[in-house]
């Protein structure tokens, strides 16, 4: 089968198209025929030695990529039989293997992809939709009539988390650049803030919830913002060890989340995505000969919404 290697790290000259052995499956796995993957900050970060390029790096071959969406060509699960269309985030956080005409992959990571969702919007809805989900939903409990902030809500995991949000019966902030106010307040947000210009220090605390995901500074503008005893999660590895420290002397509950794998959640997700309350945007679709222009799409940090590869 065709897959997609990367040699070492670096630039997206090392992301290589290999010839390898369709893999084998174990019990409860399927193997999944791949229509579409989606690309990921995570992606690239791997791709240039960070991320989870530390976990993975022995790896023979390293096959990058864990959002997938396909047809079930084989079976060793009671979960899923020959012909199925399912979508998922496959071995997260380890070696997923996307990036390949074939995944092997944990059913019980998978969920039915919807009959009125493509496969490309059912790939762009894994891993950002999951740690929306997983954030505000499993950690945070957001409840009906909290306000809630959304960061970089133009992008994979904000668009999602604003209607994640919005579902969920709360009132809900977006931050994004100017241009993409229309966008934000399309998805469902009730008001905007341009996190160019915005005045943060001199802005009341009315958030019951921040979802944080940029690091670094946003933590800091975040607090200005969060009521005495609300609560900050914070996403990005590497730019938000402080979150914690820095919530606690504001009075508030701060911490980082990594998403993982979660089938139970997928099905969630899928339910969202059957009923219309999840719509994932997708910005651009790339075939799978163009896996390094998707990366440098991904690596300008202004997309809008998901980037999807097809096969």
């Amino acid at each position: 089968m065709k897959a997609i290697a990367l040699k070492t790290a670096g630039s997206t000259e090392q992301l290589e198209y290999i010839e390898t052995e369709k893999p084998e499956i174990q019990n409860d796995e399927v193997l999944i025929k791949v229509r579409a993957i989606s690309i990921n900050p995570v992606d690239v970060k791997s791709r240039n030695g960070k991320g989870m390029y530390g976990k993975l790096k022995e790896e023979n071959p390293l096959i990058l990529g864990w959002d997938v969406s396909g047809i079930v060509e084989e079976s060793k699960s009671e979960a899923f039989t020959t012909g199925d269309e399912v979508f998922g985030m496959v071995n997260f956080p380890g070696h997923g293997k996307a990036y390949a005409e074939y995944v092997a992959a944990p059913a019980g990571q998978l969920a039915l992809k919807p009959e009125n969702i493509s496969f490309e919007k059912a790939a762009a809805s894994t891993l950002a939709a999951l740690t929306a989900w997983q954030a505000l939903v499993k950690n945070a409990d957001i409840q009906k009539g909290q306000h809630v902030l959304i960061h970089a809500a133009a992008g994979g995991v904000g668009h999602m988390a604003v209607q994640i949000a919005k579902h969920s019966g709360a009132t809900v902030t977006g931050t994004s650049s100017l241009k993409n106010k229309d966008f934000v307040l399309g998805l469902g947000a009730d008001k905007h803030i341009d996190y160019q210009s915005f005045d943060w220090e001199s802005a009341p605390k009315e958030f019951d919830f921040v979802l944080d995901t940029i690091g670094g500074g946003t933590i800091d503008d975040s607090l200005e913002v969060t009521k005495a005893g609300g609560t900050i999660i914070s996403l990005p590895t590497g730019l938000n060890e402080e979150v914690t420290a820095k919530a606690a002397a504001k009075g508030v509950k701060g911490y980082p989340i990594m998403v993982q794998s979660d089938g139970n959640d997928m099905k969630q997700i899928a339910r969202l995505l059957e009923t219309g309350a999840l719509k994932p945007h997708i910005s651009k679709i790339f075939p799978f000969e163009q896996i390094r222009e998707a990366h440098l799409q991904q690596e300008t940090g202004r997309t809008v919404g998901k980037i999807v590869v097809t096969l």
